[in-house]
Order: structure tokens, then C-alpha cells, then sequence
């Protein structure tokens, strides 16, 4: 069992950036895969990227790539989403999730947080 809880979201402007963390309980932490994803109102829950269990691999959503970095901690049992050059169309509630393998679909994912709130003003 993996719980994990976000933080780091707020209101900042266009061009600004935030360091979201997702802290996990649990021994296991370092044999899990990690995503992230972020669900806008009235839109479906979107991929933005992933980073494998050693923390050597990442991949991201074409929307975010350049501008957004997964990194982890297993020592603190932490993963980050680091957001530089935010856009109000990054604007929605982020999720981190854990998985035993490597893949992108929320589906596959195992344990979800509940959420952090990005907003993103113009």
C-alpha cells in the first residue's frame, strides 16, 4: 500500500513557476514508477509525465516538454514536478500516482494523491 500527498500548488502568473512535491508512505516507494497528471474543469485527466523507479528515466506529455521536470528523491520518498514559463492553460488540479510499470495510461496507475490546486493567471 502507497499513500501519497501533493503540495506546492497556488495562484501564480504567466510566466512564473512551482515546484510541486508528492510525499509517499511506505517502504516501497523506490520500486514504483511515478506519474503525473492534471485534470482542468470540464476536461478528462491528462497525462503529463512519468519518471521510471531509479529516477534515470523520464518522458512527458508534448505539451509541457521543455518546460516541466519529474525528478525523485527515494531516499525522502519524494517526487517532484518542477514547472518553469507556466501558461494559463496549465491551469487544473495535479496528481501524482504511483505504478508498478512504465507506462503513461492513468489506467495502469495503482495509487493516486489527492490532488493539488494550479492556477495560472494571464
Amino acid at each position: 500500500q502507497v499513500q501519497l500527498v501533493e503540495s506546492g500548488g497556488g495562484l501564480v502568473q504567466a510566466g512564473a513557476a512551482l515546484r510541486l512535491s508528492c510525499a509517499a508512505s511506505g517502504r516501497t516507494f523506490s520500486s514504483y514508477a511515478m506519474g503525473w497528471f492534471r485534470q482542468a474543469p470540464g476536461k478528462e485527466r491528462e497525462f503529463v509525465g512519468r519518471i521510471n523507479s531509479s529516477g534515470r528515466n523520464t518522458y512527458y506529455a508534448d505539451s509541457v516538454k521543455g518546460r516541466f521536470t519529474i525528478s525523485r528523491d527515494n531516499a525522502k520518498n519524494t517526487v517532484y514536478l518542477q514547472m518553469n514559463s507556466l501558461k494559463p492553460e496549465d491551469t487544473a488540479v495535479y496528481y501524482c500516482a504511483a505504478s508498478r510499470i512504465l507506462v503513461v495510461s492513468a489506467n495502469a496507475y495503482d495509487y493516486w494523491g489527492q490532488g493539488t490546486q494550479v492556477t495560472v493567471s494571464s
